[in-house]
């Protein structure tokens, strides 16, 4: 019975546990007993902010345990949120008694509407996931379609497909919303890139890999990959698609068939044109990109072969773009104080991202550190020691990155700030300006998470930007004083 419910089934006997109140839990919980499910909710934690959220879902019939330790509760099915790991004891116990378990997105899937229901393109990738899926968003909308960005942006999937009329859905997937989805079949999914992340989440980089992978299962137009990333095309041809499902790459090369790429600074498709063997469409320039870095480049590109599988126009992928204005802490210039360009990109949460970044500018003083969550930062070091102005160092595993830089380029002067709290980006900012020269980029670019000082990566971006505001007030009242 389970195997085959979706929106119009009776769900009156069906005894639903969802694991956890955040975004999507609350979400799934709230869906599921407008369906007419008999739910329990599970929390490890009790705080304010989930008691606020336990009092809405206990007017309509939801029972909430927070706090809550003890053995699954006895259910048809299990519906997980994606901070749970795999490996976490009440998954084990599901399977151990042979409950069927979900993530989000599965359940998604179910509960679209039964009449034309809106296609979903699905976007993954350890980096520029956010960008990308906005991207295409904003180009979407430029078409005049009815679309929304949902999933891992933000925005609980669930919700939108439950309440929202739209035409077409695009969707951020991080890897941990992958591994329980059995029945989605988007019409085009893409993975932009693989690096080592969330390696404490799946146990090891395999793990990880094969999370992403399952995006292309079942898809149904187009499986897009990065030619630049070789794990991504392989992932394609691995996967379980749609027959006459295509594979289309995208690269900052000069594209072939079935492929986006550039030419001459222009966007250019030879995948969604009628003769791509001999022609290729223009899309954009590379100046229609905010900010033009490579990477950007790279999620434009990636954006406008979504939105091209759709059908959407040349025209309405240049405009798009044009009008798409990037998400905050995401390699944005904060401020030039006395020649030195200050660069926020606190979305930069691993070293693969911080790579990206770094490789973007060619003299900098690079501010990095927090919560390493696994990873080694050497090949980072040795790809950028040359660029290096100088380091300065945070965070509970800023150690970790002082090794690298001591093994693979110790002529670079860094700087380790030993306070734990979030007043020391004041420090932090003072001590990359003193490393600096007129030229130079200080860039906010961690490679770490950022919870062992602050509340998320906003609120750290958000500090750096209040230190460098301050710090270009005291220089401007130096000089007038």
């Amino acid at each position: 019975m389970i195997d085959t419910l979706n929106r119009a089934s009776d769900w009156s006997n069906v005894r639903a546990v969802v694991a956890g109140i955040g975004v999507a839990g609350f979400a799934c919980a709230d869906a599921l007993a407008q369906l007419g499910a008999q739910v329990v909710l599970i929390d490890a934690n009790d705080t304010p902010a989930m008691r606020e959220r336990a009092e809405i879902l206990d007017v309509i019939g939801v029972d909430v345990r927070l706090g809550f330790t003890a053995e699954l509760p006895e259910c048809d099915l299990l519906v997980v949120s994606p901070g749970l790991p795999p490996s976490h004891a009440t998954i084990e116990q599901a399977f151990a008694r042979g409950v069927p378990v979900w993530g989000e997105l599965e359940l998604a899937w179910r509960l679209r509407p039964i009449e034309s229901p809106a296609p979903w393109l699905v976007i993954t990738g350890t980096n520029g996931k956010t960008t990308t899926t906005l991207m295409l968003e904003s180009i979407l909308r430029t078409a005049g379609l009815r679309t929304c960005s949902a999933g891992n942006i933000g925005m609980s999937l669930v919700g939108v497909v439950m309440h929202d009329e739209l035409d077409v859905i695009a969707i951020e997937v991080g890897a941990p919303q992958l591994p329980f989805v059995t029945t989605m079949s988007p019409l085009a999914s893409c993975c932009l890139n693989i690096a080592d992340d969330h390696i404490d989440h799946f146990g090891s980089l395999d793990s990880y890999i094969a999370a992403k992978a399952r995006i292309y299962e079942r898809t149904q137009v187009a499986a897009i990959y990065n030619a630049e990333d070789e794990r991504t095309r392989s992932m394609v041809e691995r996967a379980d698609v749609i027959e006459g499902c295509r594979a289309i790459g995208f690269t900052l090369g000069a594209p072939g068939p079935s492929m986006v790429g550039i030419v001459d600074n222009l966007l250019v498709d030879r995948a969604f044109v009628s003769d791509r063997a001999t022609t290729a469409q223009e899309l954009a320039t590379i100046d229609d990109i905010d900010p033009p870095a490579p990477h950007n480049v790279a999620n434009a590109l990636a954006a406008a072969a979504l939105a091209r599988a759709f059908g959407v126009s040349p025209a309405a992928v240049r405009d798009g773009l044009r009008a798409f204005v990037p998400a905050a802490h995401r390699i944005a210039q904060v401020a030039t104080v006395d020649g030195v360009v200050f660069v926020d990109d606190s979305k930069a949460t691993n070293a693969h991202a911080a790579l990206t970044s770094l490789k973007a500018y060619p003299s900098v003083v690079w501010i990095a550190g927090g919560m390493a969550k696994g990873q080694d930062f050497d090949d980072l070091v040795l790809e950028v020691g040359e660029r290096l102005r100088g380091v300065v160092l945070l965070g509970v595993d800023r150690a970790r990155i002082a090794g690298s830089l001591e093994r693979h380029a110790p002529e670079v002067r860094t700087a380790m700030i030993d306070r734990d709290d979030p007043s020391a980006m004041a420090e932090v900012v003072a001590t990359a300006m003193s490393l600096a020269e007129p030229g130079d980029t200080v860039l906010l670019a961690p490679g770490c998470a950022s919870w062992d000082m602050f509340r998320d990566y906003g609120h750290r971006g958000d500090e750096f930007a209040a230190a460098v505001e301050r710090l270009a007030a005291d220089r401007m009242e130096g000089r007038t004083s």
